[in-house]
């Protein structure tokens, strides 16, 4: 007898300010809070949007044809992958945090089969640690808005590496590619979890936080 998702992955779904619970979605939107330091820190000052919201990091939920969850996402651990949502919580999450759905508004949905079909495509590919757009490798917002590329869901949008609080590029990104020994590339076009998540295309829904037992 197959168990039911929820009581496999021993999840607690949870909408902020309510008792509602989250019904996860095909194609719902994983988005995970920044941290205040480190990288995370980093992509979060640059990108913040006028909708304050604070992620670093984003992949796509797939349900498969018996109910299971999955979410492909490209991370910094194994590049493009599929794996469990529990799996993803594990190695993507820190313990106990919550992290926020978003979901394609209704004229949105039909385009989550194609996308998810897309997404395949690009798994085993290596994490692009230089956020410059490459075929070879990707990184997370990378990976989401090449999978719904095809109608246009998400765009590109000119990169910065300014700290708006301080005007200059953030010390933590002139580190990080002089390490490399790249240009920072300002101006480029690329994405970022905070730009996807404000896009008018989409809506929150509410948050999801594993318990581990």
């Amino acid at each position: 007898m197959v168990k039911s998702w929820l009581y496999y992955l021993g999840l607690m779904l949870v909408v902020s300010c309510t008792s509602t619970k989250v019904t996860l979605r095909n194609g719902d939107l994983l988005l995970v809070p920044a941290a205040a330091s480190s990288l995370s820190g980093a992509i979060d000052r640059v990108t913040q949007t006028a909708k304050e919201t604070h992620y670093s990091h984003i992949a796509l939920l797939e349900k498969d044809s018996i109910g299971d969850f999955f979410v492909l996402h490209a991370g910094s651990r194994n590049g493009s992958e599929r794996l469990s949502l529990a799996d993803f919580f594990k190695y993507e999450a820190q313990k106990g945090v919550d992290i926020s759905v978003y979901r394609l508004k209704s004229k949105y949905q039909s385009s989550i089969p194609a996308a998810i079909h897309e997404a395949k495509k690009w798994l085993g590919r290596p994490y692009n640690y230089s956020y410059i757009l490459s075929d070879q490798k990707l990184y997370c917002s990378d990976f989401v808005q090449r999978s719904f590329a095809k109608d246009s869901i998400f765009t590109l949008e000119p990169m910065t590496f300014i700290n708006p609080q301080t005007g200059k590029t953030d010390k933590a990104w002139e580190e990080f590619y002089s390490k490399q020994n790249l240009e920072i590339p300002e101006g480029k076009p690329g994405c970022n979890p905070n730009g996807l998540a404000a896009s008018p295309k989409v809506r929150k829904v509410g948050k999801i936080s594993y318990q581990y037992k």
